[in-house]
């Protein structure tokens, strides 16, 4: 509240006597003394005036969502999103039409969970007008008024509910959000993938999502869009292991090895980089060999580079060996260059064709095998060597 941006903020909205109040997550995150990443504030007047006191103040602003009632100051290069106070018109649970209203408490009861309702005053002053505090206090995450409702409005809410417990819950959940989440899981199957994807994803980068997977799994959440999901046993082992959340790997830990990566991205809309690394974390070939030692372990690197090959180790649970040295070597050692190319085999006399790609193969193979020991004149040499043996 002392900070000077928004101390700028609330000046331009005092001289239009704009009431504003801040909502949602970075009231959430201020009582639980988390880090802060994004300012939402909730505002009593309509976004053309809002706009108009912001620009009088020379204050930037942006009409980021007029339709829905908001716009971006941006201070100092910071974006602080204004919302008019907005009841619910009509919902079809994908998306909603608004209307304007100065009912505070209307405002509130649009919102999904009672923690995520909660509004502060620029001098502090908290108002909670669904106990959410309370559910903060005692890690439980509860919909406001008729979860059935709630999740009517929007469908999303179900994996909302449980992104939310991943961050900010502990078990036992609320028995009627739960409840209510598990007999709409079906209803999942009509939203965009962009939106799973992205709430899955969330969900996942939370410290420890191990327990909301399996109850995601007992409550046949992931059916529709993930119905490869083997559990949470893996994700539990990895979690201990990682020095840092890592949501697409945890993506692999939760299915199979040797799932189709290709499908999976498709239907979760995962971008072509996401899709392709998932296929190496899935894939069992090429075989990580832990207990072979260091020289297995850089051969793997090689192949795999030390980004894969360390995603290879993390989810490779029940491989027996020295998976934290293999991880530091990974995150330490770069692999060397093939000294030799096409190249130098046409330089020898053969002309270019799939053959000059096989002898270098082979070389490289042979390279490999010594451990990268071999320099520039020993692989020339093996190539000669190979050269003759067709000839």
């Amino acid at each position: 509240m002392n900070d000077p941006a928004v101390r700028t903020l609330f000046a331009a909205l005092d001289q239009a006597s704009i009431v504003a109040r801040f909502v949602g997550g970075c009231v959430r995150n201020s009582v639980l003394g988390r880090a802060i990443d994004d300012y939402d504030l909730a505002v009593s007047h309509k976004p053309d005036v809002v706009m108009r006191a912001l620009e009088a103040a020379k204050v930037k602003v942006v009409p980021t969502g007029i339709k829905h009632g908001t716009v971006t100051a941006v201070i100092d290069g910071r974006p602080f999103e204004l919302t008019t106070l907005r009841r619910d018109v009509e919902t079809d649970g994908r998306r909603a039409v608004v209307a304007f209203t100065d009912d505070w408490l209307e405002d509130a009861g649009r919102r999904d969970f009672t923690f995520n309702a909660l509004y502060a005053d620029r001098d502090g002053t908290l108002y909670d007008p669904f106990d959410g505090r309370r559910d903060l206090a005692q890690a439980r995450v509860r919909f406001i008024g008729d979860a059935e409702i709630r999740i009517a409005e929007d469908r999303l809410r179900v994996l909302r509910f449980f992104r939310f417990h991943a961050w900010y819950g502990k078990p036992p959940f609320d028995a009627a959000s739960f409840d209510a989440c598990r007999r709409n899981a079906g209803s999942l199957r009509g939203l965009s993938a962009e939106r799973v994807s992205k709430e899955l994803l969330r969900l996942l980068k939370a410290p420890d999502p191990a327990d909301t997977i399996a109850a995601m799994v007992e409550a046949a959440i992931l059916d529709q869009w993930l119905p490869e999901c083997v559990g949470a046993a893996r994700l539990r082992v990895l979690i201990a292991r990682e020095d840092k959340p890592d949501p697409l790997r945890r993506l692999a830990a939760i299915l199979p090895p040797g799932a189709d990566a290709t499908a999976i991205g498709k239907r979760l809309k995962l971008s072509t980089q996401e899709s392709l690394r998932l296929d190496v974390m899935l894939a069992s070939e090429p075989a990580i060999d832990i207990t072979g030692g260091p020289k297995a372990w850089r051969a793997g690197i090689y192949r795999l580079g030390g980004g894969l090959y360390a995603d290879r180790l993390l989810l490779a649970t029940e491989a027996p060996g020295d998976w934290q040295a293999a991880l530091a070597m990974a995150r330490t050692w770069t692999p060397p260059e093939l000294p030799v190319s096409g190249g130098d085999a046409l330089k020898l006399g053969l002309k270019p064709g799939p053959r000059v790609g096989a002898l270098i193969e082979a070389v490289e193979q042979w390279w490999i095998a010594g451990d990268f020991t071999a320099d520039r004149a020993a692989c020339l040499a093996e190539l000669e060597r190979l050269v003759r043996a067709l000839s």
